[in-house]
C-alpha cells in the first residue's frame, strides 16, 4: 500500500484552519449579533463566550482530524483494480475495476503548485461517486500513476466489469 507525501498535511491543516476561521466568524458574529440588536431580548451574557468556545472546540477537531487523515489515506495499483482506504472517524475503502475507468486527469491547486504536489482524478462508469481523487502525490508520481492507469485501463478495455 502506498501513502501520500507528509505534505499534503500543510494543505488539509490550511484548509482545515479557514474553514474553522469562517465557521468560528460565524457563530461568534451571530451570538454578537443577538446580544447587540435586541433580536433576543433575554440572551445570557455568557453566550458570545460560549459561541467563541464552541469555534475553538470545533477548530481542535477540524485541526486533527486534518492531521489524522494523513495516517489512514492508502492506495494501491492491484491487479483488477485501484484500491482507496481513507477516513478518520468512518473508514472507506473504495475499489475501482480498470475496466470502469473512463479517464485520468491531474490537477494542481495553487496551494498543492506552491507545495510541489498534485491529485491525480480517476472518472469512472457510473452515477455514484463516479470519480476518485488521489491527493498528495508529487508530480512525477502523479503523472505516472496517471500513465499507469490509462494503461491499465485500456489493457483490461475487453474484460467485464462485474
Amino acid at each position: 500500500m502506498e501513502r501520500l507525501t507528509p505534505r499534503i498535511r500543510v494543505v488539509w491543516l490550511a484548509l482545515a484552519l479557514v474553514r474553522a476561521a469562517i465557521l468560528g466568524g460565524i457563530l461568534v458574529g451571530g451570538a454578537i449579533g443577538l446580544t447587540r440588536t435586541n433580536l433576543w431580548e433575554s440572551a445570557p451574557d455568557a453566550l458570545v463566550p460560549a459561541a467563541a468556545g464552541l469555534a475553538a472546540v470545533l477548530a481542535v477537531v477540524r485541526i486533527f482530524v486534518a492531521w489524522r487523515r494523513y495516517g489512514v489515506w492508502r492506495f494501491d495499483l492491484r491487479d483488477a483494480d485501484l484500491y482507496i482506504e481513507r477516513g478518520v472517524f468512518t473508514r472507506i475503502r473504495t475499489v475501482v475495476p480498470y475496466v470502469r475507468v473512463q479517464h485520468v486527469d491531474s490537477r494542481r491547486s495553487p496551494l498543492e503548485r506552491t507545495l510541489g504536489l498534485a491529485t491525480v482524478v480517476i472518472y469512472t462508469a457510473g452515477s455514484r461517486s463516479s470519480d476518485v481523487a488521489i491527493p498528495g502525490l508529487t508530480p512525477a508520481r502523479a503523472e505516472d500513476l496517471q500513465d499507469a492507469l490509462r494503461r491499465l485501463a485500456i489493457e483490461s478495455a475487453g474484460e467485464d466489469a462485474v
